[in-house]
């Protein structure tokens, strides 16, 4: 949780990750503090889910929250956390 956030309150910003090639049938749903993650393979989900984290750990290591990078830092953050 970030500090001066109540636990209920809503989010400033929030990830949204979105996998569109399950064919398994499998409903996945993944959240947590900034990212909310759904559908998706068993591969993908997982890929999500471990980039989120990643992207999380960056974040509070910068000693910020997500609602204060700017676009181009966001996807400098998400490019690192995905290996790729």
């Amino acid at each position: 949780m970030l500090p001066g956030k109540k636990r209920n309150e809503s989010p400033d910003a929030i990830m949204l990750g979105l996998g569109l090639d399950n064919e398994d049938g499998h409903k996945r749903v993944t959240s947590g503090e900034n990212f909310y993650l759904v559908g998706g393979s068993e591969e993908t989900h997982e890929r999500m889910a471990e980039t989120a984290i990643k992207f999380n750990e960056k974040l509070a290591a910068r000693g910020k929250r997500l609602s204060d990078l700017s676009g181009e830092e966001f996807r400098d953050m998400l490019h690192e956390a995905s290996d790729r």
